[in-house]
């Protein structure tokens, strides 16, 4: 693909991986965004300076990598172009991820940049059909899985979370705001009594209609620490729809804590 590559960088290990797979690119962090990465840094509220930078720099591909918290804006800070579309993205501020993101994916296509998934820029990032580390799954795990599929596909139109872990057919907890990590620490919580004996799954998959140039969901060696002190079974993602996060790591860490991952395609 031609075309200079920016990554625009936040925070964890995504970033890096993107850099290392395309040394050439240029970084852009932004002020008050934690980031991972050396870059050169940008405001949220000078838009129309970022753009002129990336022309400026040859980039022609862009690529949103890593964790962004959303922004404290000071409308005094803002420059023309920012003024334009800030109506547009306050409003999307007040909704959901994915109208947000969207939009954001619409704003640097308006203005002739390609946005590129980490995904189509770094080989072997998300997990191919048929792929399984570890144990293989049995019966009970593929129907709560296949439970946690419906719950996580029924929430998808109010657009809260991107997890659902289920045990014995019964929902233990569903990813929020608070993300993955704070989920399992909750399932870990869950009196035995209420498990009836079963582990149980972590299912994670993009929400229906979610960007996934800019928003796919994450699984990297923590959450896989935090599935098994949670006592859970195993891990199910969709093939190509979640951002496998250091795979050597998570397979060593999939084989020391005798759980699986699997890429299922549902039942």
């Amino acid at each position: 693909m031609a075309g200079r590559l920016a990554i625009l960088a936040g925070s964890g290990a995504l970033p890096g991986l993107v850099l290392a797979a395309n040394p050439g690119a240029l970084v852009v962090t932004f002020r008050g965004v934690e980031a991972d990465v050396a870059g050169v840094e940008a405001s949220f509220e000078k838009l129309g300076g970022l753009f002129r930078l990336l022309r400026a720099e040859g980039v022609e591909r862009v690529c949103l990598a890593g964790a962004m918290q959303r922004p404290a804006l000071s409308p005094i800070r803002f420059d023309t172009k920012m003024i334009a579309l800030a109506p547009r993205l306050l409003k999307a501020m007040n909704g959901g991820d994915d109208s947000l993101l969207s939009l954001v994916v619409r704003i640097f296509e308006d203005e002739g940049f390609t946005v590129v998934g980490a995904h189509e820029l770094v080989p072997g990032l998300t997990p191919e059909r048929g792929l399984l580390i570890g144990a293989k799954p049995g019966k009970a795990d593929l129907a709560d899985a296949a439970r946690a599929a419906a719950i996580h596909a029924a929430l998808a139109p109010v657009d809260v979370g991107q997890g659902c872990v289920v045990a014995g057919g019964l929902c233990l907890g569903i990813e929020t705001v608070q993300g993955t990590d704070a989920l399992l620490e909750f399932v870990a919580r869950t009196p035995e009594h209420l498990r009836r004996g079963a582990k149980g799954v972590f299912y994670k998959a993009p929400k229906a209609g979610q960007e996934l140039r800019v928003d796919m969901p994450g699984i990297g060696v923590e959450t896989v620490r935090r599935a098994a002190e949670a006592g859970l079974a195993g891990i199910f993602v969709p093939p190509g729809g979640v951002l496998l996060l250091d795979r050597p790591a998570i397979t060593a860490e999939i084989a020391a804590r005798g759980l699986f991952l699997a890429a299922w395609e549902g039942a």
